[in-house]
């Protein structure tokens, strides 16, 4: 399997998946015109990952900003990780957030309280 590359643009976060080293990064603001479209890529990745994953799986996320929509195609994401988790990779997700960005830090709360993967909070400085 190869790499996913995503370059990131004003309104869609750059994605990096490679599953030869089983590390995911989501960077960037994230406000596509077609969430579902934009997120389906990783989400298929993810469904074909899950079938042979590594032992750890690290997922790095530093989103700015994302719209509601966005939100829904990540906690796909994220179930998606669920089930690598459960299916014996050791999955730990980065929710990196900025010093004073309350909103990120919640939303971050919000899906370690619904998603069973390992939650670190990382806040960096702006």
């Amino acid at each position: 399997m190869e790499k996913l590359t995503i370059e990131g643009t004003p309104k869609t976060p750059t994605i990096n998946f490679d599953n030869a080293s089983g590390t995911l990064l989501i960077k960037g603001r994230s406000i596509p015109e077609n969430s579902i479209e934009f997120y389906k890529p990783l989400v298929e990745a993810l469904e074909k990952y899950a079938s042979k994953p590594l032992g750890a799986t690290n997922v790095n996320i530093q989103l700015e900003y994302f719209n509601t929509s966005s939100s829904k195609c990540i906690l796909d994401v994220f179930k998606k990780l669920e089930g690598i988790h459960k299916g014996g990779s050791a999955t730990t997700i980065n929710w990196y957030y900025e010093q004073d960005d309350e909103d990120m830090l919640e939303a971050g709360e919000d899906y370690q309280a619904i998603i069973s993967v390992p939650f670190k909070m990382i806040e960096i400085e702006e």
